[in-house]
């Protein structure tokens, strides 16, 4: 028996370390010859018996069977600036959403991958402050809204034999002049899906291409007024690869467009494919869990705040008849996630939406708040002892990255559940326009508009707690980290009906202040390609609206060395307090990443904040605000 044991760390900023592989025998070191004193970057075993690849130096080594010669497939590596492989920083966090960008044929014969170029990217500089005498620096490229992104080319190599490289041809249109690819998924041993998406993310092109010629064939094309979502979800296919399904954006009447399951099918002896939908109605699939050849069943997860686990016939014939499979399975639980064995006989089913071991947990409440044409799903967490008559503090969450979820029937212990737990708080989550699982009507609404119309639906949201008699209206709280950090800076100053502030204090860890200083793929995605028209990133800074914040307390975290979101927004934001005399502090962790790796650092993170709201809505006797103008005065 022999065990592949890398010691390998995911972040890509990490130095990775050497790869051994470990069996009841001695250790057996892969570490290539011409590549001493390496970091191994990826290590991991193929489909078929003990298939093995590794990447050292942005380099792909192909091992056929454990106790032969390694040999080296992909040479054209350059460390830090040419990735095979491996993602760059914004595939990884913005487009792939994975540090791995190759993928294995079935049969292990084949191995497609990326190659990603960040020759023409910006460079940016991370600092580290402790540790020696003089700080020090470390480059890495990342494309900002506006500036050079990487290139990104996709091979396929054949491992049986001598190596053979073959790149996958883009699409010939004017429109992917610059282009992502987001998803790569084998549908035969000599098939590969590609989707293409242009830089504008507004076209996307779904191939099929041909591993053995790299001609690729257009199967689907999809286009969007705003830009295209879930772009990296990928289809199923059937055994041999002529019937796929996927998800896709379909208009459902005046409710706008839902994603629904589509199934492409080829035809013998035509050179079209027949495209139906299998699913309809103003809900979303929200992902494609399996195929049954057999049966004929496409198994789907779907839901606004649930989640169920359904069936539906793959048959583009007759009506659409969805049975939900997880309904009545366990009581008092709607959130479900489920995995499935290969052949799609069997699944795990697992229950995600009921508190565990009998602990007494935060009582949660589902509503709905008005807006603009809509109706909002809105969570309220409640302490376990809960009564009418208290008055409790009230802290609202806001999280909301277009496309996502913050309300769902999902159980899960957080920082804010300890608030409401062992504080005593009442905490509230509203999914606004811009939310996922709505349809793309209410989330294309916050196109090239950001912070705007979450303001008004999450004060909706406010507003709607303010009427209860248990909320103190004099302890109002907000918080936010990445962009929900952006969205609670912005909502901080907000005023009330009767022009008095709303909030007592907020809180934004690792907030976004300016797109144009984000990442490319993030920013231009949402506020259009920077350059072209500038107003949108003008209206949605930050900066402007923090002028009035004197008589709120307002805590700012953030990780120095944050390669996501760089300190240079906080530093930004800070220069901006200062000018409007703001009353503010601020926490930072000196050389730590976005991610904070350390428990440790985790928990001195959380107790900060519990401890900063805990202090903000203690009540305490408070000086009318004419004396405390009058002693500011005279100090």
């Amino acid at each position: 028996i022999t065990f592949l044991f890398p010691t390998i760390l995911i972040d890509w900023l990490i130095d990775y370390l050497s790869i051994y592989l470990f069996s009841f025998r001695d250790p057996q070191s892969l570490d290539p010859p011409e590549v001493s004193n390496a970091k191994l970057q990826y290590a991991g075993w193929g489909p078929k018996g003990q298939q093995l690849i590794f990447i050292f130096e942005n380099n792909i080594y192909y091992c056929a069977h454990v106790g032969k010669q390694a040999i080296r497939v992909v040479s054209t590596g350059k460390e830090g600036v040419i990735y095979n492989g491996l993602s760059d920083w914004l595939y990884e966090e913005e487009i792939l959403k994975t540090h791995i960008a190759h993928w294995w044929s079935p049969d292990g014969t084949r191995l497609a991958y990326a190659t990603i170029n960040d020759s023409r990217v910006p460079i940016m500089e991370l600092p580290t402050y402790t540790g020696s005498i003089y700080p020090t620096v470390k480059p890495y490229h990342y494309p900002k809204a506006g500036c050079e992104n990487p290139s990104i080319s996709l091979h396929v190599i054949g491992l049986n034999g001598p190596t053979h490289d073959l790149e996958m041809m883009p699409p010939d249109d004017p429109r992917m002049r610059e282009y992502y690819i987001t998803m790569v998924k084998w549908a035969t041993s000599t098939k590969v899906a590609v989707n293409w998406l242009s830089r504008a993310q507004n076209v996307s092109i779904l191939t099929l291409c041909d591993a053995t010629t790299g001609v690729c064939t257009k199967k689907h094309e999809d286009e969007s007024e705003a830009w295209l979502h879930r772009q990296n979800e990928e289809p199923v296919f059937s055994k041999d690869g002529r019937k796929f399904f996927f998800v896709r954006a379909i208009p459902q009447g005046g409710q706008g467009k839902f994603y629904h399951i589509t199934v492409s099918s080829s035809q013998p002896n035509s050179s079209n494919d027949n495209i139906q939908s299998i699913t309809s109605g103003d809900w979303d699939v929200t992902k494609i869990l399996s195929y049954d050849e057999k049966l004929g069943v496409c198994t789907l997860s779907a839901g606004l705040t649930a989640r169920c686990l359904c069936s539906s016939s793959a048959s583009t014939v007759g009506t659409f008849n969805r049975q939900c499979l997880s309904c009545d399975l366990v009581e008092n639980c709607t959130y479900f996630s489920a995995s499935f064995s290969h052949s799609a006989d069997f699944f795990l089913l697992k229950c995600e939406g009921k508190p565990g071991h009998g602990r007494p947990a935060p009582r949660c409440w589902a509503g709905e708040a008005a807006a603009v044409g809509a109706y909002l799903p809105v969570q309220i967490l409640k302490p376990a002892t809960f009564t009418d008559t208290a008055h409790y503090p009230l802290l609202l969450v806001v999280d909301g990255t277009p496309g996502s979820q913050s309300v769902a029937e999902k159980f899960e212990v957080t920082w804010e559940t300890v608030l409401v737990s062992s504080h005593g708080a009442v905490v509230v989550k509203c999914d606004g326009r811009g939310s996922g699982f709505q349809g793309t009507k209410l989330l294309h609404e916050v196109g090239r508009r950001l912070g705007s119309l979450e303001e008004k639906d999450q004060m909706e949201a406010v507003r709607m707690m303010l009427k209860e008699q248990y909320v103190d209206k004099t302890r109002v709280a907000v918080f936010g980290k990445d962009y929900g950090g952006y969205l609670s800076t912005y909502i901080l100053p907000a005023k009330g009906e009767n022009q008095g502030q709303v909030f007592t204090c907020g809180s934004a860890l690792s907030p976004i202040t300016d797109f144009k200083l984000y990442a490319s793929a993030f920013s231009e995605r949402y506020l259009g390609l920077h350059g072209l028209d500038n107003r949108a990133y003008e209206m949605t800074k930050v900066a402007p609206r923090v002028s009035g914040l004197e008589d709120q307390q307002f805590l700012i975290i953030h990780a120095t060395a944050d390669e996501k979101i760089h300190f240079q927004h906080t530093a930004e934001l800070i220069t901006q307090l200062i000018k409007g005399k703001a009353n503010y502090s601020l926490q930072i962790y000196p050389d730590e990443s976005h991610y904070f790796h350390s428990a440790s650092l985790h928990q001195h993170l959380y107790r900060s904040i519990i401890n900063f709201f805990v202090e903000c809505f203690r009540i305490q006797d408070k000086l009318p605000t004419a004396t405390a103008k009058e002693e500011e005065e005279e100090d």
